[in-house]
């Protein structure tokens, strides 16, 4: 399938992680210059940007602090003065919480970051998708969002706060040009769970042997979902979130 992506210029925040990384390499597979979003590890966003140029691609990599509006602002400009217009947005990046203890400080910090920080990215890169009458929302949500894990109320708020400011852009958008949905990964083979005290490979095998397709998610199943949503072969779904678990939720 063409999924019409050849030039329009997408930029995945949160890109330099494994889900956002294989984002960020779906698209620019598809023709697509990508902006590779990071804020805490520069070197693993050019080891992802990198290879799309040797490879004949366009991308970048540029520093995005979501805690801060004016970083957001300067992030989308840079991209938009080397690479053009923002056709696509994935909303991927996410501060996450602490799983020992949860502080007032660590809280707010959780919200502004995952919430107002991506709502101030989208808010920088929509007037350019307005004017081209042309433009894709994909925001990254979480399975914990239906099924909580006992680690803080930070994440799964930032992440139902996300899904409710989506099915809002779906309606208000839509008359632009711009299509709104999101993805839900389930748990997901990373670094970061298997590396995770608590979690590791036999977490990760116990959720494969209860999900109906015999594994866990991996981060290629959500980018190859991300790529379709943000895509111009999507031309009609808006306002959706789609599940990518393998029916895990059927089973619990």
């Amino acid at each position: 399938m063409n999924l019409g992506l050849d030039g329009r210029v997408v930029l995945v925040t949160g890109a330099s992680g494994d889900i956002g990384s294989a984002i960020a390499r779906a698209f620019a597979e598809e023709g697509a210059p990508v902006a590779v979003g990071w804020h805490g590890n520069e070197e693993r966003a050019r080891a992802v940007a990198d290879p799309i140029v040797r490879a004949g691609g366009r991308a970048m990599a540029v520093r995005i602090d979501q805690r801060d509006r004016e970083s957001a602002r300067a992030a989308v400009r840079r991209v938009e003065d080397e690479l053009g217009d923002v056709a696509v947005l994935v909303a991927n990046a996410v501060a996450w919480p602490d799983r020992t203890a949860e502080t007032w400080d660590s809280l707010t910090d959780g919200l502004t970051a995952n919430v107002t920080g991506t709502m101030a990215v989208i808010d920088a890169v929509l007037p350019g998708m307005r004017s081209t009458g042309w433009g894709r929302l994909v925001l990254v949500s979480s399975d914990v969002v239906d099924q909580p894990i006992p680690a803080g109320v930070a994440y799964p708020a930032a992440k139902s706060a996300l899904e409710a400011a989506a099915r809002v852009l779906a309606v208000r958008e839509a008359r632009h040009g711009v299509l709104t949905n999101v993805v839900r990964p389930g748990f997901t083979l990373t670094e970061r769970a298997l590396n995770t005290p608590g979690l590791g490979r036999p977490a990760v095998d116990a959720e494969g042997a209860q999900t109906p397709t015999g594994r866990i998610c991996t981060p290629q199943d959500v980018a190859s979902a991300v790529a379709y949503l943000g895509s111009a072969a999507n031309g009609h779904v808006n306002g959706e979130i789609l599940s990518v678990a393998g029916g895990r939720h059927l089973t619990r």
